[in-house]
């Protein structure tokens, strides 16, 4: 911001003051580096000396108040985090304690294993989780308004008297009641339908029927003049047949009206076909519509028991064709066992059944177990659906596989799966 005056000049445009320019004098380097030496000495004693001003930079002959002032912003230093003395010590000796326990506790598991206390342990806490505290009343609900006597329970039976004088005879009566029968739910209220069967002679037979009777409406339809009469179907076989005269005066045209109209007849032909057939999604929902059943009525329910389900190729196999038939239920991993459930339709169930117990083999892929198997536990009908979708579930403990099903209320489908394997395993042993 420096400016020229018509003196010569040289003045600041803010301030209006006169600035003197230093002029360029050349010297020997040397020369120039113990002045900036020098220069750069002073500017260092400035700077220690008290400052007057907010900065301590007013007094300094390098100083400009035109310059904006930025202070140095210097980060603090991270200070040094010493560890207590005893810290990893203490760590070393936590993990070789765990490492201790979990040698001992498997030496326990082989020992009880042999001599077969595990096996039992485990059957005594199947029994008492599926087993209810039931408490027997002193008499049933049924038979408590019968009685006369104010004592409300079966020993006053034992007193003595007659029956007929402590039952209330107003209780009872001539007439017999009979209950109305109720169907199942899984049989449906209406039967079937059933198609009326036909034999090949009598399909073929109906099929030429319906033809007939569809060639005499066309042709009624001409003869009142309604419908065009069709073009006579032209060959190169019937060409001298049809034509006659006109193939013989000019055989080159009639062949070429021939073969464009048997080009047209395989156009229509084709778009005909083209026009019938099923776009990707019509096909896809027609495939959908077909694998889905109606379970409003019941539902199968199959429960199949794995030894191992670790490999990732396995579960692809169950997840996929799960969803793809359209089926609901789980699928519980644990180290001893694994239990998969599905619910759908018949269909469904012959399918998914034929994948687990046929297609997959189990003893291939990355197994922990070599006689890696699936069977079937159990097959029956439901009246609704326990599960949303069939889902992939870790149980580390068995209590723990038992809870994943008692919610949805069906923890006997892993008592059942859970004991037979244990007797299996029992079973196996002793052999």
């Amino acid at each position: 911001n420096l400016i020229i005056d018509s003196q010569g000049r040289t003045i600041d445009r803010l301030t209006g003051e006169e600035v003197q320019l230093g002029q360029h004098r050349p010297t020997l380097k040397v020369n120039l580096r113990v002045k900036k030496s020098e220069q750069f000495k002073q500017a260092m004693k400035s700077n220690e000396e008290p400052s007057s001003g907010p900065t301590g930079l007013e007094s300094s002959q390098f100083y400009d108040p035109k310059i904006p002032q930025k202070l140095p912003n210097r980060q603090s230093r991270r200070q040094l985090a010493f560890h207590e003395p005893g810290k990893f010590t203490k760590l070393a000796a936590r993990i070789r304690t765990k490492a201790q326990l979990r040698r001992l506790q498997e030496s326990v598991e082989a020992k009880a294993r042999r001599t077969g206390i595990a096996c039992a342990t485990k059957l005594a806490a199947i029994q008492s989780a599926s087993r209810t505290d039931e408490v027997v009343p002193s008499i049933e609900w049924w038979d408590a308004p019968i009685l006369k006597s104010d004592d409300l329970s079966y020993s006053v039976l034992d007193s003595g008297k007659p029956i007929v004088e402590l039952l209330q005879s107003d209780w009872f009566t001539r007439l017999v009641e009979h209950p109305v029968q109720l169907k199942a739910p899984q049989y449906p209220e209406k039967p079937p339908e059933i198609k009326l069967q036909l034999t090949k002679e009598e399909q073929k037979k109906l099929r030429r029927q319906n033809r007939v009777e569809m060639q005499k409406e066309r042709q009624e339809k001409q003869r009142l003049g309604l419908v065009p009469a069709p073009q006579p179907k032209l060959r190169m076989t019937n060409l001298m047949r049809v034509l006659g005269s006109e193939a013989v005066q000019d055989p080159t045209k009639a062949e070429a009206f021939v073969r464009a109209q048997m080009d047209k007849r395989k156009r229509d032909h084709e778009s005909a076909n083209a026009a019938r057939q099923l776009t990707p999604e019509q096909r896809r929902a027609k495939k959908i519509r077909k694998l889905t059943e109606d379970t409003k009525t019941g539902v199968t329910v199959s429960v199949f028991l794995v030894k191992d389900l670790s490999d990732l190729s396995h579960r692809f196999k169950v997840r996929a064709n799960a969803e793809q038939l359209g089926m609901t239920g789980v699928a519980v991993t644990h180290r001893d066992c694994c239990v998969v459930v599905v619910e759908g339709g018949p269909k469904q169930t012959r399918k998914f059944s034929r994948l687990m117990l046929e297609r997959i083999r189990w003893t291939e892929g990355k197994t922990k177990v070599p006689d890696n198997q699936c069977k079937l536990v159990w097959t029956g009908f439901t009246k609704d659906r326990a599960f949303d979708k069939l889902d992939f579930q870790s149980a580390p403990t068995e209590m723990a596989g038992r809870e994943i099903f008692k919610k949805a209320g069906v923890e006997h489908y892993w008592d059942h799966c859970y004991a037979g394997n244990v007797l299996q395993s029992v079973g196996g042993e002793s052999a």
